[in-house]
């Protein structure tokens, strides 16, 4: 059976120690801070993680991000509210290499249907991306 992870859930999941969702454990992402439209988590980036050039591909960047931005709306809907990204646009400034990545996410508007995320990555205190995302959320 599906687990579908609510708002209340993905907080839950930061103050409580609750089991986060598979996508967080495959891509050996941690949540750290979720409040008030803002949410923090650091990335474990290793061999799994890297392609034939030696850096990490792009689309595991931006699953991390993706990641931590689903945590920066939780922290601004009602328990029972969930969301679906609709839009995701990366920009990479700098190669991921192996190591920590800290990822910063915050809510940069909110609407009744519509939000918008912003997320940075930073790894030795660089930013090596950001990205912008579209969130539909949908009221239960």
């Amino acid at each position: 059976m599906t687990n579908i992870y609510k708002a209340a859930d993905l907080i839950q999941v930061v103050t409580e120690g609750k089991t986060p969702p598979n996508c967080d454990l495959t891509l050996q992402i941690e949540a750290t801070y979720a409040e008030n439209g803002i949410a923090r988590g650091l990335w474990k980036v290793n061999e799994k993680f890297i392609n034939g050039k030696g850096i990490a591909m792009g689309g595991y960047v931006s699953s991390a991000a993706d990641i931590i931005m689903a945590y920066a709306i939780s922290s601004t809907l009602e328990a029972q509210q969930t969301f679906a990204s609709i839009d995701l646009h990366t920009t990479f400034h700098r190669p991921v290499l192996q190591g920590d990545v800290l990822v910063e996410a915050k809510v940069d508007r909110k609407g009744n249907k519509i939000a918008y995320i912003v997320a940075e990555l930073f790894q030795n205190e660089k930013k090596v991306a950001s990205v912008v995302s579209s969130v539909m959320i949908i009221p239960d």
